[in-house]
């Protein structure tokens, strides 16, 4: 079984639709200066439909501990908040992916970490197969909730159409809030 949600961006409106969804995933920064400037009423919008919500991180070249940390100084974390690395900038190493979640798992304690990347970046640039506290994995195979990857996933982005969607690998929504 598996439970629904998407990821927003700063290319979605801040009033998205949430009907028969668990979960969200909203871009806050990327890299050591953007921030999306929709964010908070997508987390507002996220909040108020009480969907479990998570924010990520597009990772750029440079400085892993000054992107992580820009990263964190936006977010007022509450209980239950997922955090994300999107890792798919080929100038990324999987050594500087490693360093990011280890610095927010320091800097965030009791909140999970995440790795979002293609199936691509995990089976051919992926050296450690360390994705913190979890992998989201984004495939497009036409198989939702089953990834052409054997390492366990707690999340799978399966289509962008009409938005990026996704399912947890969770029975239900009150099993991902356990987990969170």
């Amino acid at each position: 079984m598996s439970i629904k949600g998407i990821d927003v961006s700063s290319f979605q409106a801040d009033r998205y639709d949430v009907s028969g969804l668990d979960f969200v995933f909203i871009k806050i920064t990327e890299g050591d200066s953007y921030t999306n400037p929709k964010w908070v009423a997508q987390r507002q919008k996220a909040r108020n439909a009480g969907l479990v919500t998570g924010f990520y991180h597009f990772a750029r070249p440079g400085s892993y501990a000054v992107q992580a940390d820009y990263f964190l100084s936006k977010i007022d974390l509450v209980d239950g908040d997922i955090l994300a690395l999107d890792w798919e900038d080929p100038g990324v190493t999987g050594e500087w992916k490693d360093a990011w979640i280890r610095r927010v798992q320091q800097k965030a304690p009791g909140h999970r970490v995440v790795l979002y990347c293609d199936r691509d970046f995990w089976m051919h640039r992926d050296t450690t197969s360390f994705a913190g506290d979890g992998l989201w994995i984004a495939e497009y195979n036409g198989h939702p909730g089953k990834p052409d990857i054997e390492h366990p996933w707690v999340f799978h982005q399966y289509t962008n159409q009409p938005v990026d969607m996704d399912l947890g690998n969770f029975k239900d929504k009150a099993e991902l809030v356990t987990w969170c």
